[in-house]
């Protein structure tokens, strides 16, 4: 497969030399073209029509046209090219219309490389998956393809568990001093014996550590801390 090609869109020089050379470390990727405003990505797309850019990394924040308008407008041209945006755009709305443009990623600054990475490698793993010849056999196909693209969480939560009260689990349990079921459960809302499933199931993908707490008569009490 011939190497992805992309154009980097920043309209801060220093970010876009750095998002530029962050790319070129990733292994089939190579950067054709920087563009540090809306006007300036847009003439580069349309110059290299021949050639074709893969994917465009985007700031939304441009000082001539946001992000999102770029997106319109390549849509509508009937451009096809693939955008992994690039933005500190926090807002919900945004990133709503970010998905309903057709952008394949959004990916938060500030960040490391080992995100950018991630992005880029799942991109890229997608890619081939969407290019090769012939048609998907069966749905688990296309799940897989989705999967790729969007980053799907490599645990899948057992039956029963659900990921609204596993976040709320995990938010209950204190870096500092530590939470028991008990305490989860006041925390939370959910019975004891529903903390204590979350917690040894965050336990399991070494998400909580699990340690004996002292100084009560009996047994110790058992509490969890994230890790």
């Amino acid at each position: 497969m011939t190497d992805i090609r992309v154009l980097v869109v920043e309209d801060e020089p220093l970010l876009a030399e750095a998002h530029k050379a962050y790319t070129e470390r990733v292994p089939g990727f190579v950067v054709v073209g920087v563009a540090h405003t809306a006007r300036e990505a847009m003439a580069a797309l349309r110059h290299r029509a021949g050639t074709d850019v893969d994917l465009v990394l985007l700031d939304f924040r441009l000082p001539d046209l946001h992000g999102l308008d770029v997106c319109r407008a390549l849509r509508a041209a009937g451009s096809s090219v693939d955008v992994l945006a690039v933005t500190s755009a926090r807002d919900l709305a945004v990133v709503r219309t970010a998905v309903s443009l057709g952008v394949t990623h959004y990916l938060l600054k500030p960040f490391t490389f080992a995100a950018f990475r991630d992005k880029l490698e799942r991109y890229a793993d997608y890619r081939r998956q969407a290019l090769a010849d012939g048609e998907v056999a069966a749905q688990h196909e296309v799940d897989r393809m989705f999967a790729t693209l969007r980053g799907a969480a490599q645990h899948t939560l057992p039956k029963g568990l659900d990921e609204q009260t596993l976040n709320r689990v995990l938010a209950a349990i204190s870096p500092g001093s530590g939470r028991s079921a008990t305490e989860v459960s006041q925390q939370t809302g959910i019975s004891r014996v529903t903390a204590r499933r979350y917690l040894e199931y965050l336990v399991t993908v070494e998400r909580a550590a699990r340690t004996p707490r002292y100084g009560t008569p009996g047994r110790p009490e058992v509490e969890y801390r994230p890790v």
